[in-house]
């Protein structure tokens, strides 16, 4: 079956469209309730972060699962009423607090009156984290700078290898899946509490390389075609080259997808939502270089006049990147 791209483009364009304004939308709310666009994890903002688990070694101690209001008022007892508190796992029995920096006599504190009034901890799974403000500060001005110049490197380097309106629309692509991704966790971090770490970071600079390899392939294409049929409407041209990468395009994104799959559910609290970052933008990335890219450089190509006449011009490269 032949996927025709040019003729549902409007279809294409809306969908992105659509999904990228629920984004916003949630990260104006964020701004506005938690006073940035997403939740800003531990390794960011600084402060102190525990995570307990109930001991269900001990008769009756697991019978129910843990009542955040109840925490909550062991919370706001303590002084730490700001505080985030978010329960984990199916039976709610352990919870992760995140709080303002505490010294070690108010972590204990903390715990003796937890203890008291929803059960015993177990010892060996206590988590304790503590991370100055000055040091989550610079951690997210170097992933922000780092994501910055991996925008520019790209840009840089496609504009050289192929023409400028081929780099500006795989930009484009890498912005909206770069996009989607940050509105989804947006949205997470509003319902589900989900936190961004460094880990964000690096999620989205992997992002990033993966969706330029499918559209640079994809581009490579459409620069053969127009080689071998210079004079084949600009239309034709992204349906043919589309449609002789889609299968391998697909092939590579549903592979690393299982593998990421098996991480997320698998693959514990550390690295669940880490997972789900490369999730969500993989597949925003497969979307973007197949119907958005694509689909753009004709657009543009049909408006600016080069429908037909186009001189292809850089060295072929191979369908690897």
């Amino acid at each position: 079956m032949k996927l025709n791209v040019i003729k549902q483009r409007s279809l294409w364009w809306t969908i992105s469209s659509s999904i990228i304004l629920t984004g916003i939308i949630s990260m104006v709310i964020s701004t506005a309730t938690l006073g940035s666009p997403l939740r800003l994890g531990l390794d960011f903002v600084g402060g102190t972060r525990l995570q307990f688990a109930l001991d269900c070694s001990q008769p009756g101690n697991c019978d129910k699962p843990i009542d955040i209001e109840v925490v909550r008022n062991v919370m706001d007892a303590q002084g730490l009423a700001n505080s985030s508190i978010q329960p984990l796992g199916e039976k709610r029995q352990a919870l992760t607090i995140r709080t303002k920096t505490l010294d070690e006599a108010n972590r204990t504190k903390l715990q003796t009156a937890l203890t008291d009034k929803i059960g015993a901890f177990d010892q060996k799974s206590i988590q304790i984290d503590t991370v100055g403000p000055t040091l989550g500060k610079q951690l997210f001005q170097s992933g922000m700078l780092a994501v910055i110049l991996s925008f520019l490197g790209i840009l840089g380097y496609l504009t050289f290898r192929f023409q400028f309106d081929y780099a500006f629309f795989a930009f484009v692509a890498l912005f909206h899946d770069v996009l989607i991704t940050a509105g989804m966790f947006s949205i997470l971090g509003l319902v589900l509490g989900a936190e961004i770490d460094s880990l964000f970071v690096v999620g989205i600079l992997t992002i990033i390389g993966f969706s330029v390899n499918d559209t640079v392939v994809i581009y490579d294409r459409v620069r053969e075609v127009i080689k071998d049929h210079p004079g084949m409407h600009i239309d034709q041209v992204v349906d043919d080259a589309v449609n002789q990468t889609l299968t391998r395009s697909l092939n590579t994104t549903l592979t690393v997808l299982l593998t990421l799959f098996s991480i997320f559910l698998f693959g514990g609290e550390t690295l669940k939502y880490f997972a789900l970052c490369l999730i969500i933008g993989f597949t925003a990335g497969a979307y973007s270089s197949i119907f958005i890219a694509s689909t753009l450089l004709a657009w543009w190509r049909e408006r600016s006049g080069n429908a037909q006449v186009i001189t292809a011009t850089d060295v072929p490269m191979s369908d690897e990147v």
